[in-house]
């Protein structure tokens, strides 16, 4: 189990009051709904493995270097990612309850949490499931492998599990098709532009038709007018030089140079001594009680 643990903890941040508060008052709604997240994926999956994966870089310089608008509109102030203000001090808590507990935490320089799923992925013997709200990470759904996506748009207790079917009914494309869905039609909260004049509707029908993004690309490189919805040929030939570098930016890298530690679930802490610790100065001691519980049992089902 793959957590894309940025998306999961701006939902905490967002779905749990502020009110919850460590006893020196500091909020600490994300960190306890991020408890209450894993512990309620463990009781219910009880996965072999579980990662919980980080953005070391959220907007990578490589994607940038291809479109210079990926995710501009998300910076404060130089480089920074725009993170709220009482939600930004409890990442380093976070992360430091993980590491006590002992589930494994990867991050890697220059890449984000997509890309740390993405190589995680690839390197799976076994089946996957992607926790994650970030419907870019529908890419790597695969029914052969099987990989599936755990989406948390209805919550963390109602997850929809979205195999290829799932990803083909709910966009009309090829159930492995979404990265190049998404190229056409772009991702405002990106800043990915897309191709104008192209929304959903049309991105489909062009991938359906055609079957991948370079296919479709080789036919507009030839010459080729059958098959375009009208007024798409035109929209694509203009549109050449960002769907040339766009591919970099909507697909999820396999490759991360990730370290080599343990990734199987714990059933103890790791640190129980630091757990304790960060247990009494944040007030965490419910949530943890729950997901350690949850560690030490099998799933319900």
């Amino acid at each position: 189990m793959l957590l894309d643990t940025p998306s999961l903890y701006f939902r905490a941040f967002y779905g749990v009051p502020e009110s919850m508060t460590a006893p020196d008052g500091m909020p600490v709604n994300a960190v306890r709904g991020l408890i209450d997240m894993i512990a309620t994926l463990v009781r219910t999956h009880s996965p072999d493995e579980l990662v919980a994966c980080m953005d070391a870089d959220w907007r990578p310089a490589f994607r940038v270097a291809a479109i210079p608008t990926y995710k501009a509109h998300r910076v404060a102030q130089g480089d920074e990612e725009e993170v709220p203000d009482t939600l930004a001090p409890q990442v380093p808590v976070i992360e430091a309850v993980l590491d006590a507990v002992g589930v494994a935490r990867i991050g890697v320089e220059g890449f984000e949490a997509d890309d740390v799923i993405g190589t995680c992925t690839a390197r799976a013997t076994g089946p996957v499931d992607i926790v994650t709200g970030d419907r870019d990470l529908f890419q790597l759904v695969d029914d052969a492998r099987p990989v599936r996506v755990l989406y948390t748009v209805r919550g963390i207790r109602n997850l929809q599990i979205l195999d290829e079917a799932a990803v083909a009914a709910k966009y009309g494309i090829p159930g492995r098709g979404y990265a190049d869905f998404a190229t056409l039609r772009g991702d405002p909260s990106d800043g990915l532009p897309g191709v104008p004049g192209v929304g959903d509707k049309t991105a489909a029908a062009l991938i359906t038709r055609f079957g991948s993004l370079e296919a479709l690309l080789a036919a507009l490189d030839t010459g080729q007018t059958d098959g375009f919805p009208a007024g798409s040929r035109n929209r694509l030939t203009t549109a050449r030089d960002y769907l040339r570098v766009a591919p970099a930016v909507v697909r999820v890298a396999h490759d991360a140079p990730l370290p080599d530690i343990p990734l199987a679930l714990p059933t103890a802490p790791r640190d129980p001594d630091a757990l304790v610790a960060l247990s009494d100065k944040y007030g965490l001691d419910s949530p943890l009680g729950r997901l350690l519980g949850a560690l030490a049992k099998p799933a319900d089902s």
